[in-house]
């Protein structure tokens, strides 16, 4: 690989790495001379409890397959429990305006809540990768630049969510120049075909959703299972759909969280602890897990094109599904979740469904 290549994707990567790291530390504690934050009855301080940095990595890779849906990889952060995110006096007074707006969105009587940043990326390309045409028959290239904001608010047996992600579909999601560093370091073929792909197009989603605590069996004999629905919608030129599912767990130990998250918007693993908790990962155990996602879509940019500009576009399929199982292992301040999932074509012409592995690394600090 040229010099200047590696160079210039280093310090891609580098940068957003780096972007990420200095929001979430911007969003850390406003502290005193002797740091720590002040004291404000009836308030638990944010400073006091651990944060969750998650890193996740999903790729068609696991399957044998290098197309569709090819590759996604996220970084979050997730804040620790607040009982209250607008007046928590370890929060930067921005931070907490911002929050007052959300606070409008979670009405209701909730015990705990937290606020999740993430960066990521997502690629899409066609099948053949040796052809430089326009092939009109399948996907797009595409990709997906994006951060996102999210906010969580829970009691026992529900959990809402609201997520805005804001970023850039087409070459400044510098989605070519990541997968041409991947393949060059593992001495893949390229794809020929990025001069097609979608054009610059600024992309917004405004994404709901709620899951319900809906089976919890936890005897002291014998093994912990739980089932958690879910439901929700997306607003969006980047994606618009409703959507619903349902996740099944059984093992030694159920974290106290709902369920199980792939880099789908809004389904963030790591849920606010009820208001007595003050660590995520407290507990080692072993559990195993099915769920699946049923979505009915109206737009897809990937698919359909851009919203504002002729581009390559193909007949997408507007009910999809996914289907996923897996094994997740958590110990004191770590957890690792693997699953293989199985998503149903998404437009016509496409040839087979597709199956995709899914890596969640979280940890506790």
């Amino acid at each position: 690989m040229p010099t200047h290549r590696f160079v210039k994707t280093g310090l891609l990567h580098c940068a957003i790495a780096a972007s990420l790291t200095v929001f979430c530390s911007a969003a850390l504690a406003e502290a005193d001379e002797n740091g720590e934050c002040t004291s404000k009855p009836g308030i638990r301080e944010l400073k006091k409890y651990p944060d969750v940095y998650n890193f996740y990595y999903e790729n068609d890779l696991f399957a044998g397959t290098d197309n569709n849906y090819t590759n996604g990889i996220k970084l979050s952060w997730v804040s620790a429990n607040l009982e209250d995110y607008i007046n928590d006096p370890c929060l930067p007074n921005w931070v907490r305006q911002l929050n007052r707006f959300s606070e409008k969105l979670h009405p209701g009587p909730f015990d705990s809540r937290n606020m999740v940043v993430s960066l990521g990326q997502e690629m899409y390309t066609p099948t053949d990768h040796t052809r430089r045409d326009l092939i009109v028959d399948d996907r797009p290239y595409a990709g997906w630049l994006y951060l996102g904001f999210a906010y969580n608010a829970r009691n026992d047996k529900q959990m809402d969510t609201t997520e805005i992600d804001v970023g850039m579909v087409g070459p400044a999601s510098l989605a070519h120049q990541a997968q041409d560093f991947i393949h060059d370091l593992r001495g893949i073929d390229r794809f020929e075909g990025w001069s097609n792909q979608l054009n610059n197009e600024l992309g917004l989603m405004f994404v709901r959703e709620r899951k319900n605590r809906i089976l919890s069996i936890s005897g002291t004999d014998g093994p912990k299972i739980d089932a958690i629905s879910h439901y929700g919608y997306a607003l969006g030129n980047v994606k618009t759909y409703l959507n619903a599912g349902m996740e099944f767990r059984i093992g030694s130990f159920l974290p106290n969280d709902f369920g199980t998250s792939p880099i789908r918007p809004a389904s963030d693993s790591n849920a606010p602890l009820p208001a007595t908790s003050s660590r995520r990962l407290l507990q080692t155990g072993l559990h195993a897990f099915i769920s699946f996602d049923a979505r009915v879509v109206a737009r897809n940019i990937f698919l359909d094109g851009n919203t504002f500009s002729d581009s390559h576009s193909v007949d997408k399929k507007y009910l999809v599904g996914d289907v996923a199982a897996g094994i997740a292992w958590q110990w004191v301040g770590g957890k690792v979740t693997y699953a293989q999932y199985l998503r149903s074509k998404e437009f016509d012409g496409q040839d087979k469904a597709q199956s995709y592995g899914s890596i969640t690394v979280s940890l506790e600090y």
